[in-house]
């Protein structure tokens, strides 16, 4: 039967929840699955080619960060003809239910993953975690992990104190500790800002051979956003779906925070805080000269003029 994906230009924005589940929900079952998951979770599965993108999503973030309101792994799927597994959560919950835990048992039992030459998994923040933590269902997987918790276990991880409302959730049954997950991945990169500390910290539990950390310096603690933002999330997807991610690669991806104001902000900011007014005149002087940038022309201003003022005696 001839399968078209125009169904996926559906756009799901603009609606009730109610009406944005329903209408996934529909999608998704015309091509593959749909499973809920208890009441705050679910699966929606899309089945096309080799390569399967496994994303941990939150129904709040679908909703927030693209205009058509839809799993990130759908514009892959248009745009490769890849599988797509979204797992998604109703609020920030790590997935430590049941029956998640329970779908990954299942899906290993009916040797669901064996059917793919290609798989990938993704996730940010909670939903990190999970990409890491639920890759071990497939050995050989590569996983990308963008400011991931390795656990919320107060015996391990007491002094972030951010989610202290997880702490009573069990983080040591099966796919407990995200760092151990790993062991089974191909490769596995975990991207996070060493001047956020909590996540740097966190990073540091995920240091072992095959995991390989990409720093992104003054992105800050919305690293995924501002992936987006550049276009870069899915070229980093991409690069990994052909063994090409590196921390050489993904150096060259990252030069585009050179015309992303969110970064250049933090960094002038970062340079002020410094008092290196040099080095922000020339930061000022080379933005000014590419691009519109009020913030830095003033910035340039005020610099200009507090040169050319007469000091006091």
């Amino acid at each position: 039967m001839q399968d078209t994906f125009n169904d996926f230009e559906a756009d799901l924005a603009d609606l009730t929840k109610r009406e944005w589940l329903t209408r996934l929900a529909g999608v998704a079952q015309a091509h593959g699955f749909f499973q809920p998951l208890g009441k705050r979770h679910f699966a929606a599965h899309v089945r096309r080619g080799s390569t399967l993108l496994v994303t941990f999503e939150s129904i709040q973030g679908m909703r927030a960060l693209t205009e058509s309101a839809e799993p990130l792994g759908w514009q892959m799927v248009r745009d490769n003809d890849w599988s797509h597994l979204c797992l998604a959560s109703d609020g920030d919950t790590w997935f430590r239910d049941p029956k998640v835990i329970g779908l990954f048992d299942h899906m290993i039992d009916d040797g669901f993953f064996d059917d793919f030459e290609t798989i990938l998994f993704y996730g940010a923040g909670p939903c990190g975690y999970a990409a890491a933590a639920f890759s071990v269902a497939a050995p050989g997987a590569r996983v990308l992990a963008i400011q991931p918790q390795a656990t919320l276990d107060p015996r391990v991880t007491e002094w972030d104190d951010r989610f202290v409302e997880m702490r009573r959730k069990n983080f040591t049954d099966r796919y407990g500790y995200a760092p151990d997950m790993l062991d089974a991945c191909d490769a596995a990169f975990v991207i996070y800002d060493p001047a956020e500390t909590l996540d740097a910290m966190h990073a540091a539990l995920f240091t072992r051979p095959g995991v390989t950390k990409l720093r992104m310096r003054f992105m800050g603690d919305a690293i995924q956003r501002d992936l987006m933002a550049m276009g870069q999330l899915y070229s980093l997807l991409d690069a990994m779906a052909e063994d090409a991610l590196t921390v050489e690669s993904f150096a060259r991806m990252h030069r585009a925070r050179r015309s992303h104001p969110p970064y250049l902000r933090r960094l002038m900011a970062a340079l002020d805080g410094q008092e290196r007014i040099d080095m922000v005149e020339v930061m000022a002087r080379n933005i000014t000269s590419r691009m519109k940038a009020p913030r830095f022309q003033r910035r340039l201003a005020e610099i200009e003029a507090a040169r050319t003022t007469p000091a006091e005696d």
